[in-house]
Parts: C-alpha cells; structure tokens; sequence
C-alpha cells in the first residue's frame, strides 16, 4: 500500500455507472450504498460472500463472489480499496479500457461535495467520535449524511444519506485518504506514530496531519488538549492563524472540558462545560477515551449550532458501533466482549476499561495481531500494554495485505508480554482460541478478544462451548 494523493472530483449522479472491487468490505459497502441511494447504478465484487454483501443486493446492486473482468460491463467509474493488488483482473481490465478508477476516498468525498464536511481523523477513536457525531446530530433532528467505520450498534448499518447538510465521515490517515476530503470541519482525535510502512517517519507522519488541517477550506480544527501529538498540531495551527481551533479533554484551559469524571462500571460521567455551558456528560459505553470521544463530538456538534441540551441528550443515546467494547454474551458468571483495539495504545485503554468493568473477576484478553510490520515494530509495547490483564492468549498474526516478515509470528507479542510482567500463552492457530478461552475462563472473569482481524468470530464460538455441560456441573 503506498500514500494516497488528492485526485479532482466530480459529481457523483454523473459518473455512473459505478463498479466497486471489494464491495463487502465494511467501508466500501456504506459508500456503494449511498450511490445506490442516489439513484446511480451499482455493481460490485468480493473476493467472499458475505453480510454486506446480500445486503447490498437485497437493495439492488448487483453483486459477485470473485472478480472477474466482465463484472466491469457497462461501468464507467471502478472504485478500489486499498487492500486490491494491482494485478487484481478487474482493475487490470479497468485500466484496458480507460475506465475512471478511484480509490474508495475519492467515490466517498464524491459524495461530500456541496455538504458540510466533518472528518473524524486520528490514530485511535476515529469511528467511535464520527458515530457520536452522528448520533448526536440526528438526535437534534439534523438528518447528517455519514459514513462510519463499522455499523452503529442502534442501526446496524455504518451509512445514511441524510437529507441534512451535514456530512460526516472517518477519515483514514494510514495512507494518506484524510487529505481527499472535502471539510470544513476536521477533528484530530490523536496523533500518534502508526502506519510507518507507508508513512516512512514519525515526522512525516505528524506533518501529514498538518497538511491535512490547514488545506483551503477547513474552517475548524477540533483537536484533544490531552493527546501531546494533537496537542502540538493545535499549538502549530494556532501560531499560523488560518484555522481556528477548538480544543476538548480533562486539560485546563481546554475550550470543551471534562472534569469530576466516573469511570467505574460499564457506562461513564463527567461535567462538561463550554463556555457559559455547563452539564453531566453521561454515556451507555466504557472508558475514558469515550468520554474525550463524546467531548469532541460535542465540540463538533456547538459548531454546527446545536444546543447544549440537544447534544447531552444525543451523546446520552449513543450505544456504541460494533466490535468497540461490543458485548458478545454471557455464560456461566462469564461476560464476553469484543474489541477492534490493535494498537499498543488502544489495547491500554481498552484493557482499562476492562479493569473497571470486571469489578473483583478476573481480566482474560485474547490479542491477535494486526499486519506483520506493526508487530515487528510494536512489539514491546503490545506486551507492556496486554500485562494489564490477568491472563493473556495470543494468536497468530492477521497479514491483511502485507506478506510474511521471517521471525515475525504472534510468538513476539507472547514474549513481550512475559517479560513485562504478565501471564501469556500461544495459541497460534486461531481455530484453537475458543476451547483455550473455555478452559482458562471461570465465573466473574470477563474475556475479551482484540484486534483488527477475524479474531471477532471467537467469541459467538466461545459462548456456544460454554453453553455445553461443564465437567463439573452435574449434568
């Protein structure tokens, strides 16, 4: 995967018909849908059947399971993902025909035109605050159009066009997507280094958010006083003048801020006060991260003129996206959750959250890594941050697009977590982590599984072993 530069855009009623490869996966099928809305036709391919995709074509697209360069038959604009090799046979045929191909950013900023446009962009939090956002503004009766990372737990779907002018998106930094976007308002959650396969640096990858902040049209910067890269973004922002920038989070002085915070349990608090407005912050997720999350999104939220009260009672509906803390089930005294966190920091707020939510039992974390270069270069700090637990299982590494790195298994990831100090075990076959879960776990502990790949099918297989007659039980 290399960086992403802006392409120029068009209208998107106008450039169809639209095929997508790729379709199924979670951010393609929010776009594909909201062409489908719009009255463009839509095609589209996946390399495997899927949810999305028979939902796709119960709403009229036509889909394919496996690509094939006839797929491509009367469109006029292909739109890709990042994970699509370039020797892939429909975008080999796309660019035989001189077709117009687009990388899923430009089909989605397409569709921003003549809106509003809100990016949600950061290392970590980017579809938990654009699902607030969301959330908050069609509470308020605004009607946003949005396209969200993973589907909002209230709907079950990640996108909506909206008849409002508000469009909010996720915006991708790791290869450079966040920079395609139309915006006027751009939220930084946080910067820290990621992505450095495409990135090279951690400085260049800080001065990729400076770049994506101070283009033309972005009016407001909403940026995380308590996160030290956002902060110095907000710091450099305020010095040139072009933007002006709204900070959120527990710091003083920060324009939106949290103070008197509970954090126990499985839903949060704070006081939140900006400017002469002042009130309980209170939320149905976890952690602290979802109370700076919710900050931002309030923050957004007064900037778009909705009312103080509108917001608290929107953030107070939210209900979380799927796989962010997302509960899988319950057996036996033993809860299980399920979370998209595979990064060293994300794994320690998660991990937190967790601790609080677990009370006297026990924390069980079930880790598989994401990308072979992130484990090479995070290892470390993956073990530091999974030692939170009481017990840790890790897997093998989820490749997504990268090929094999020698010596780089999740047996690095095992040994970090050792020598900081935890209890860990191997597992390196993902097909053996549901019995392993089951005979590790017992009544009050909560288990959660992590990570960006297909460690979420774990859970639902783990419930069903505990719904078996335990050994001991009698039965």
């Amino acid at each position: 995967m290399t960086l992403r530069e802006p392409v120029e855009l068009a209208d998107p009623r106008e450039i169809g018909p639209v095929h997508f490869i790729a379709i199924g996966g979670a951010g393609m099928s929010g776009v594909a849908r909201i062409y489908q809305e719009l009255g463009v036709q839509v095609s589209g391919s996946d390399q495997v059947d899927s949810a999305n995709l028979r939902s796709l074509a119960d709403a009229g697209v036509r889909t394919w399971v496996g690509h094939d360069p006839s797929h491509l038959d009367g469109a006029r604009t292909v739109v890709i993902s990042s994970a699509i090799h370039p020797d892939n046979p429909e975008l080999v045929e796309a660019g035989r025909r001189g077709l117009r191909i687009w990388h899923r950013s430009a089909g989605l900023a397409a569709l921003m035109l003549n809106h509003d446009g809100i990016s949600v962009s950061g290392t970590h939090g980017k579809t938990t605050t654009t699902a607030m956002i969301a959330v908050a503004l069609a509470h308020a009766g605004a009607d946003p159009s949005y396209v969200v990372g993973s589907p909002l737990a209230s709907t079950g779907t990640s996108a909506h066009l909206g008849r409002g002018t508000a469009f909010v998106v996720e915006a991708d930094e790791s290869d450079g997507s966040f920079l395609q976007y139309p915006s006027q308002i751009v939220v930084v959650t946080n910067v820290e280094a990621d992505h450095l396969d495409n990135w090279g640096t951690p400085g260049a990858y800080f001065e990729g958010f400076v770049r994506m902040a101070t283009r033309a049209q972005v009016r407001y910067v909403v940026a995380n006083s308590d996160d030290p890269g956002s902060a110095e973004l907000a710091r450099r922002l305020e010095e040139t003048g072009h933007v002006q920038v709204v900070t959120y989070g527990e710091a003083e002085g920060a324009d939106v801020r949290l103070t008197d915070l509970d954090l126990e349990g499985t839903t949060v608090s704070a006081t939140i006060t900006s400017g002469r407005a002042k009130g309980r912050l209170e939320l149905q997720v976890p952690g602290r991260y979802n109370l700076a999350n919710a900050s931002a999104a309030y923050a957004v939220g007064s900037l778009l003129g909705v009312e103080h009260q509108e917001l608290l009672a929107g953030l107070a509906s939210f209900t979380g996206t799927l796989r962010r803390f997302q509960l899988v089930g319950s057996r036996r005294g033993i809860r299980i959750f399920d979370d998209y966190a595979h990064h060293p920091t994300e794994i320690r707020a998660t991990l937190g959250a967790a601790r609080r939510a677990a009370g006297d039992g026990r924390v069980v974390a079930c880790f598989q890594p994401h990308l072979y270069t992130r484990t090479r270069n995070f290892a470390t700090e993956f073990g530091s941050a999974l030692a939170l637990a009481d017990r840790v299982l890790v897997t093998d590494i989820y490749a997504s697009r990268e090929d094999p790195i020698p010596g780089v298994t999740g047996r690095l990831v095992e040994d970090a977590v050792e020598a900081a100090g935890g209890s860990s075990r191997y597992v390196p076959d993902k097909a053996d982590l549901p019995a392993a879960l089951a005979a590790e776990a017992r009544p009050g502990d909560l288990v959660i599984t992590l990570g960006a790949g297909d460690v979420t099918l774990v859970g639902p297989i783990l419930l069903g072993l505990l719904d078996e007659p335990a050994p001991d039980d009698g039965r």
